[in-house]
């Protein structure tokens, strides 16, 4: 199971850096540039961090379900981040959720729910996901 999910962590981190350097070539023609920006950032340290986590995979001391958790709350975590970014970066919005990032572009009230929603649905994921691996990663006596 290790072993498949190492693999697949290594083909959406590849993915990731093929979007990343598709995605650049639409940054100007975005309602907002300046998130599009954001999107290719975001999405190449995206594309690093599967990477290493693909790499390490394998030498996690995890039992299936456990990795079947980590593998999935963090590929859920990513794309939950990423996702909202795109969306505000195609849409103008986002100020309400990430006001650093979009500056004073502001969609309407349900573009900005749904970027609020989604991106939110990412942090616990995240942290479960992080708990798993760094368990995993912890050095057994034999």
């Amino acid at each position: 199971m290790l072993l498949l999910q190492s693999q697949r962590m290594l083909q959406i981190g590849i993915a990731l850096f093929v979007f990343t350097g598709l995605e650049g070539f639409v940054i100007p023609s975005l309602r907002a540039p300046h998130l599009g920006r954001s999107v290719h950032t975001l999405s190449a340290l995206q594309g690093v961090m599967i990477l290493a986590l693909g790499l390490l995979w394998t030498r996690l001391n995890i039992g299936v379900t456990a990795s079947w958790i980590a593998f999935w709350t963090f590929l859920y975590s990513s794309f939950a981040t990423l996702i909202p970014f795109v969306l505000a970066a195609i849409w103008g919005a986002g100020n309400t959720t990430m006001p650093m990032a979009a500056g004073a572009t502001r969609g309407s009230a349900i573009q900005e729910a749904i970027i609020k929603i989604i991106l939110y649905s990412a942090a616990l994921p995240f942290f479960i996901s992080m708990a798993l691996i760094l368990w995993g990663l912890r050095i057994i006596n034999t």
